[in-house]
């Protein structure tokens, strides 16, 4: 679909993956070929192209269960910016879903203004931290009675109803793909068998992203991150949600540094799908 700018608004296919990279590091931002993979697995990239091929803007959404669509990977090419195209890819996303989709993202600082005027309202925000050195705080992990076990297909079914629990909505399909792009995951059990949290770790070109966290309270969260994060050599990165005021102290106690406190904005809807208070850390700022 060609715009008024003379700009190619498409769907983008895996074979984009390279120019996607491109337009994301052209930003600071750093997309590699095994996220845009799980992003194109569970969801939608469209882009805008000049003629000559060149991918010059990116926009994803991601659908859960027909109830909610995460938007996000909204980039413009500084040299086409002021020609309002992350404004029509953005509304293009909203376009693809149903009015009765709650649509929701996490807007940066200079896309705030834009999701304003495309309808979206904050509801809450989430915390952006990063470590360059995992220092674990309290060796209490150790005394838990708990059992920590590596994350395989025998547990799926469970770890799938503690998320929807979490976060109100059924994303199987990305679970099960995440899971697999996994460097690491983990389930915690009780004494009585009973799963009460599980984690990934995801090892990106920049950071190692801890994220889905789900947990029944903060101890076993930190447990998880504690066996995720140790002995990493390398950077560390967490977006915890607004309500998680204990488990940011924690964390901030192992050497996580806060960064940035973006905005979760929302359309079609006043308020998120309701949650029990299980998310310790989000996947990451796509996928909601």
């Amino acid at each position: 679909m060609q715009d008024q700018t003379g700009f190619l608004l498409d769907k983008l296919s895996l074979e984009d993956i390279p120019k996607l990279i491109d337009l994301s590091s052209s930003v600071g931002w750093d997309y590699d070929k095994q996220v845009i993979n799980t992003i194109m697995s569970v969801g939608h990239v469209y882009g805008h192209r000049t003629k000559q091929g060149d991918i010059i803007s990116s926009a994803a959404i991601i659908p859960y269960d027909n109830q909610v669509a995460s938007i996000g990977m909204v980039i413009v090419n500084e040299k086409y910016r002021g020609y309002g195209l992350g404004q029509e890819i953005t509304q293009h996303c909203v376009n693809s879903v149903s009015k009765e989709v709650t649509i929701m993202l996490i807007a940066t600082k200079e896309g705030e203004s834009l999701y304003k005027r495309l309808g979206f309202q904050t509801v809450t925000c989430v915390h952006k931290l990063l470590s360059d050195s995992y220092t674990p705080h309290s060796p209490v992990h150790e005394s838990l009675d708990y059992c920590i076990l590596p994350l395989d297909d025998s547990h799926f079914n469970e770890v799938l109803a503690l998320d929807q629990s979490a976060v109100g909505v059924n994303r199987g399909l990305f679970l099960k793909t995440r899971i697999r792009q996994a460097k690491q995951g983990l389930v915690v059990r009780g004494k009585n068998g009973i799963l009460l949290g599980y984690g990934l770790g995801i090892e990106g070109p920049v950071n190692m992203i801890l994220g889905p966290i789900v947990a029944i309270n903060k101890d076993v969260a930190s447990y998880i991150i504690h066996n995720l994060a140790k002995g990493y050599q390398g950077k560390i990165r967490i977006d915890v949600p607004d309500k998680q005021h204990s488990f940011l102290k924690y964390l901030e106690q192992c050497g996580f540094k806060k960064v940035s406190r973006p905005p979760v904005m929302i359309k079609n809807s006043n308020q998120l799908p309701e949650r029990k208070n299980l998310l310790y850390g989000i996947a990451a700022q796509i996928f909601g």
